[in-house]
């Protein structure tokens, strides 16, 4: 069987893909801070975030004990057909769920659906677990409360970048949770809810570049591993220790999970570890699909070129379809 990397990329005209090259070639490449100096200079010079028409509703999501802020949008075409839980990225320490208040207003007529996005708490002040705790509990919230909220209980959950991987930490977490969350013994009066079951709720998740090694195991990974997100997010974790699913979703067990859209770029530096999830998501009887893009780096669905337009909506088609009764 010959395989090439060309064979796997999306459908996108020809002319998308050079106007794409020829921006990245005339764009000066960045980096991300360096160190908690550079971080807190980075986010004081972060402009307010546009305003979305109508605006956001903010709320407080509360489940098994725990609250999280949330951003709610309602969409006006009438009875939504689903909620979209989304999760922005920024490293783990940058970014607000504010930030995408645009993108979510929009998604959430696109789709005619509640798009809710969670403002989980950042580090490194709040290193992990503190990000996934807080992306489980909105989750748990919508699998407990969708249906009384908003008149539906089918749920989609999606990120980019830190957010791809924090939805996937989160989807891990609701499959698990069963067990711990079971009664104690016999004598319970009253069973405690079980959210074993909450996975079955999400009927697809749009996985959009995420960071699933945090090892430095992989290839991809050891590319990475000197970046300071790493450090400020799991610097407190023994590296040994890395390869726990909650962290690195690379190496969890991912049976019983619902269909996936991993979104990538060609020139990505994290293309193999997405590559090698998508393998593992089939591989584990689940159903995935790959959109890989060429001449785009990692970010490149928020940047303003043609072909991010079209991945986008590809995207967005997906999730529609997936909301689908």
């Amino acid at each position: 069987m010959r395989f090439a990397l060309e064979d796997l990329f999306a459908d996108v005209p020809a002319e998308q893909v050079a106007e794409a090259r020829a921006f990245y070639q005339a764009r000066v490449a960045g980096r991300g801070p360096a160190s908690f100096e550079e971080l807190e200079a980075v986010r004081a010079r972060r402009s307010a975030p546009p305003a979305a028409d109508p605006p956001a509703a903010e709320e407080m999501a509360e489940a098994a004990g725990a609250r999280v802020p949330v951003r709610v949008f309602l969409p006006s075409g009438g009875a939504p057909r689903g909620v979209h839980l989304d999760i922005h990225g920024g490293g783990f320490y940058m970014d607000t769920a504010a930030h995408g208040d645009v993108r979510n207003r929009a998604l959430a007529e696109a789709l005619n659906s509640v798009v809710v996005s969670v403002d989980y708490r950042l580090a490194p002040e709040n290193p992990w677990p503190a990000a996934p705790d807080d992306c489980e509990t909105a989750a748990l919230w919508l699998a407990e409360q969708a249906e009384d909220r908003f008149g539906t209980s089918r749920l989609t959950i999606g990120g980019s970048s830190a957010g791809a991987t924090l939805a996937l930490a989160t989807l891990l977490r609701l499959r698990d949770r069963g067990s711990q969350d079971a009664p104690s013994g016999p004598d319970d009066a009253v069973p405690a809810r079980q959210y074993g079951d909450a996975v079955s709720r999400f009927t697809g998740a749009v996985l959009q570049f995420g960071t699933y090694d945090m090892s430095a195991l992989t290839p991809a990974g050891r590319r990475i591993a000197d970046e300071y997100f790493i450090e400020a997010y799991v610097g407190h974790v023994p590296a040994r220790d890395r390869v726990l699913p909650d962290i690195s979703p690379l190496y969890a067990d991912l049976t019983g999970l619902p269909p996936a859209l991993l979104v990538i770029g060609a020139e990505d530096v994290l293309l193999e570890d997405n590559l090698t999830l998508a393998g593992r998501f089939s591989a584990a009887g689940n159903d995935v699909e790959l959109h890989l893009y060429p001449a785009a780096p990692h970010g490149f669905t928020g940047h303003p070129t043609a072909l991010a337009v079209t991945a986008r909506a590809a995207a967005t088609s997906w999730l529609r379809d997936r909301l689908a009764p």
